[in-house]
Formats: structure tokens, sequence, C-alpha cells
């Protein structure tokens, strides 16, 4: 039996709950599913609670139980969304791993991918890495800077390239339900983008659901990761006579993009989910974080960047309506790479289940 302490973004962006689905599902894989495993905070920003992160009341409490403490996966280092505190996290006893976490940087105002201005200083990025026993990161972007700092980082990509090994855990739908196409959002404003290519999204939403109709989907809903998407969706109830959806159900949130005729996607944890599945997806990007983990799973080409592209954005939006999104015929040459990425995953997991064996024997953990 062990337990294992999860310190992950929580809040209401269901985005997130999808990678721990994927991740707990993949902790039951290695460990067998009588794991224990406890969900914390990253941090108490968006939370009723004094235990979050790296602190001292919540190390005194994994000294306690935990067997092991994975830090991720999420955004975490982007935004300087978990709370360390250097004196406590000397003090974590257990093993520590820092798994699918990533830093990336936004396209500031003349459109030059510049830091965001509440990026994690590097010294915190330095005290975990410090401490912990793997890291692991996302994206090549964030490995690329993380080992300015401590060359034992990997890359170890996303756990929800690994979705479609657990359908068999989503509910049914309603009976007769049709989802049709699903165009997972993003409030605008709360987009990192230059205010020129912000202001455009609604009429790059406007010009998409008038396309898709065109195209013969009669269906069409806006899915909202997160309920601070819903003012902006709604909206369109009213312009584009377009239904928005919202729910922090991961279960539902999974069964929609499996079940969904297209999906079109501001959202990476939308997309990555929709093309494990196998659903047709148009995947849009707009910061460094989003593209780099596209280019390391190879899907670089079936990608609209909304900077690089520009005004040529609505034609190529239109061009991959037209063809049905990304398939999993298109999908096809890439299985095997996915499947090898999913192989290392395992096995770094592992890697960490024998430090943990370790702990658990002796009482230390080994750097």
């Amino acid at each position: 039996m062990y337990t294992i302490a999860n310190i992950r973004p929580l809040g209401h962006n269901v985005g997130n709950h999808a990678i721990h689905f994927a991740l707990r599902q993949m902790l039951h894989d290695t460990f067998g599913r009588l794991v224990s495993v406890i969900d914390y905070p990253a941090t108490s920003k968006h939370e009723s609670t004094a235990k979050a992160g790296l602190t001292p009341e919540t190390v005194h409490e994994l000294n306690r139980y935990a067997d092991g403490v994975i830090v991720g996966g999420g955004n975490l280092y982007e935004n300087d969304e978990i709370a360390v505190d250097s004196r406590a996290l000397a003090a974590l006893q257990p093993p520590l791993l820092l798994f699918s976490n990533s830093r990336g940087r936004i396209y500031d105002r003349n459109g030059v991918l510049s830091d965001r201005s509440d990026v994690i200083p590097d010294q915190k990025i330095k005290t975990l890495l410090t401490r912990a026993n793997m890291s692991l990161s996302r994206d090549s972007a964030t490995h690329r800077y993380l080992r300015h700092f401590d060359d034992r980082d990997k890359i170890a990509w996303c756990p929800t390239i690994n979705m479609a090994r657990y359908t068999h855990l989503l509910p049914a739908l309603p009976e007769n339900e049709n989802v049709g196409v699903l165009i997972s959002v993003r409030t605008p404003e709360l987009m990192n983008l230059p205010y020129r290519f912000q202001s455009r999204i609604q009429s790059h939403l406007e010009s998409a659901i008038d396309h898709l109709r065109a195209s013969g989907h009669s269906r069409i809903r806006l899915l909202c990761n997160d309920s601070r998407d819903l003012d902006f969706a709604t909206s369109f109830r009213y312009s584009m006579n377009v239904d928005s959806i919202y729910t922090n159900d991961v279960y539902q949130y999974l069964s929609l993009l499996q079940s969904a005729d297209l999906v079109v996607s501001y959202r990476l944890h939308a997309t990555l989910p929709a093309v494990s599945f196998g659903t047709p997806t148009i995947n849009i990007i707009y910061d460094e974080r989003s593209q780099s983990l596209i280019d390391d799973l190879g899907m670089t080409t079936a990608s609209l960047n909304v900077v690089e592209l520009d005004n040529e954005f609505i034609p190529e939006m239109k061009t991959w309506i037209d063809r049905g999104g990304y398939s999993s015929l298109d999908h096809a040459p890439l299985q095997d790479d996915w499947k090898s990425k999913s192989d290392i995953q395992f096995a770094k997991l592992q890697e960490f289940k024998s430090l943990m064996d370790t702990f658990m024997k002796n009482g230390v953990h080994l750097d």
C-alpha cells in the first residue's frame, strides 16, 4: 500500500482535472489500484485553505504519512502558482517528483515572446530542483530553461496523451445526446495575447461558427474549461444562436470530448484528450508552452498559431474545417511515437516507485 501526495493546480479549470485524471490512472497502473493519492492545492491563492504547496504546515503533514510527493502537472512555473517555503522544503522527507510542469513565454505587444510578469522566480525553481529526486518537464522549452539550473531534468510530456487507455472509465452520455461540434474557448481578456490579436478572437469564433454551419454542422456549442469563460461564451447565445456548456466534472468533460463530431480548441487540455480519443480536432495556439509541447508531439503542421498566422488565421481555420479537422487517420503516423513517449512516462513512474520503496524500507530518500 502506497500513499502519494499530489500537489497540483486545483480551482475551476477542468483542464487541470483532466491532467490529474490521466496522472491518477497512470499511478494506479504503476502502483496498483490500492494506491492512495491525496490532493493538495499548489497555492492557497484560489482556495480557502492554509494547507497548500510546500509550506511548513503541508510538509509537516506529508512527513507524517506520505510515501512520495508529486508536484504537477500544470503550468505551475509559468505563472508562479506554487507556494514554496525553502526551510520547509529542506525538511521534506519522502521522495519528491516534479512532473509535467511548464514554463513558457507569452507574446508581448510587438508579437515577441517574452516572460510573463508573474513568472516563477529563478531562485524558487533552483530550490525545487535542488530538493527534487526527479524532475520531468512537460516540454522542450521548459526543459531547456531548467537545464540551466540542473542537468538532471528530463522531458516527460503530458499525461493526457494516454487518455485513450482510460475510455472504459468514462460514463455514457444520455441516450440520444448529440454532442455535435465543441469549440473549446477561453475568454479573450484571459488570453496572453497582444491586444490587436486579443480583439480578433470574437470575430474568429463568429467566422468559425458560420463556416461550420455552411459545412453542414447544425449542432455547435462553446465548451468552457473554466467558469470564468461563461460570461463570454454565453454572449454567443444571443449573437450567434450558439449555446455554451461548462462542467467541472472531469468525467463528463472527457466524455463530451470523446463523443464530439469535431473539437475546435483554444485549450491544450481539450486538444490532447480529443486527439488521444481519435476525435477530429482543430488545435489553436497562442503561447510558447503550448507551441513547444505540440512541436514535441509532432503536431506542428496540424496547429494554428494565432500570432504567426495573423491575417491568414481565418482562411486557415476554414481550410481545416473543410478538411474535417486533424483526424485519427492523420494521427496514425504518430501513434508509435506517442506510444514510445508513454512508455518513457511509465518507466519514470516506475523509477519513482523504486525511490519510494527505498524510502519506505529505510526511511531515507536517494539524491
